[in-house]
């Protein structure tokens, strides 16, 4: 099988990439040369949103002798996917465009699957904001290549070895410190994610097989929760931290941004923990979704930031930086002016905290 990925040396795409060549695929990627490729792959250099960015491409299609599949790892403007997928059409079998979860037009009620709702897209638009582009990048796809040769992909929260967003990485490095950790509860909070290499398995899978049309891709509801997320990541990195578990109600009385600053986090009982936690994913799993244990992901992630300078993670210039600053961090340890936490063994403190259902939680679609 001869597989082309648009991308491919950086998280998502490195993983379809490593993954393919393990299973025995011919791999060609399309890249921009600002990172190495993946040993063994056939690189073009191009730059897709540059005058000429497809040339190589374009030859290579021409030469042949064409492709099974395309992955798309895009998150910009729809019509970077439109031209590229104009072009492969005659060349590749199948396009599979690597979406998100959430294209799903708010509010996305609980237990949703891929027959909710899903916001506007224009297949011909500049970028926009992540969730129109990346609608707009499945009906660019679609259009070129047809519903019956375009499978979208749409994932969740992605972690992982490679990750460039730096969700996992931060709360590693920041266990690995030691001390107090300001845990956001509560530890029961359940949690959905996928591995990017699960992701990238059951992507080239379904390319094999001819699956075509949405599917949600993360793990079942209830897959792991906050409290061993978090205990994993003091086990794997051999950390004497201690985690400090704070309810959502001082989280956000402190002021402390769900999910930016506290990576993967959302307050239980709000819509965003509801759409981002809460799908159903009985159709992926039905198609041969196998999801690793948080265990695994946690430690190999951990493994990779090791071979880092400084365990630093990449950052993609486009994404904001996560991670909780020290003066909200004190705070919330109650080292900081009057915001007062208590710990899961203890009783919480009589301080007057807002709801968590009256404290707006800001998008966690980016």
């Amino acid at each position: 099988m001869r597989l082309l990925v648009l991308g491919g040396t950086e998280f998502v795409g490195r993983a379809v990439v490593e993954t393919a060549q393990a299973g025995g695929w011919e791999v060609t990627l399309l890249h921009r040369g600002r990172h190495p490729a993946p040993e063994g792959a056939r690189a073009l250099l191009g730059d897709r949103t540059a005058p000429g960015g497809l040339d190589a491409l374009a030859r290579a299609a021409a030469e042949g002798p064409g492709w099974d599949l395309v992955v798309d790892t895009w998150s910009g403007a729809p019509s970077v996917v439109r031209d590229s997928a104009g072009l492969l059409a005659p060349y590749a079998g199948r396009y599979a465009y690597i979406s998100s979860r959430s294209v799903y037009g708010p509010p996305v009620a609980p237990g949703s699957d891929e027959s909710a709702p899903v916001v506007a897209g224009d297949p011909d638009a500049a970028a926009q904001s992540y969730v129109e582009d990346k609608r707009g990048g499945e009906l660019a796809a679609a259009r070129a290549f047809g519903e019956e040769r375009t499978l979208w992909a749409r994932a969740g929260l992605i972690l992982g070895p490679w990750e460039n967003i730096g969700r996992l990485p931060w709360w590693l490095t920041r266990v690995a410190r030691g001390g107090e950790v300001p845990a956001p509860g509560p530890r029961d909070l359940p949690l959905q994610y996928i591995d990017a290499r699960d992701l990238a398995a059951w992507l080239l899978a379904a390319g094999r097989s001819g699956l075509h049309g949405a599917y949600d891709l993360v793990s079942p509801a209830g897959f792991t929760t906050m409290g061993e997320l978090l205990d994993t990541c003091v086990t794997v990195t051999g950390s004497t931290a201690e985690l400090r578990w704070l309810t959502p109600e001082a989280v956000l009385a402190a002021g402390a941004e769900p999910w930016r600053e506290l990576p993967v986090w959302i307050p239980p009982g709000t819509p965003d923990h509801a759409a981002l936690h809460g799908s159903d994913v009985s159709k992926a799993l039905a198609a041969g979704l196998r999801c690793r244990p948080v265990t695994e992901t946690v430690r190999d992630t951990w493994a990779w930031l090791a071979t880092l300078p400084g365990r630093a993670a990449p950052q993609r210039p486009d994404r904001p930086v996560v991670g909780l600053p020290e003066q909200k961090e004190a705070a919330l340890l109650g080292r900081g002016e009057g915001v007062q936490t208590y710990r899961t063994s203890g009783s919480r403190s009589s301080l007057r905290v807002p709801s968590v259902r009256s404290v707006p939680v800001k998008p966690w679609r980016s």
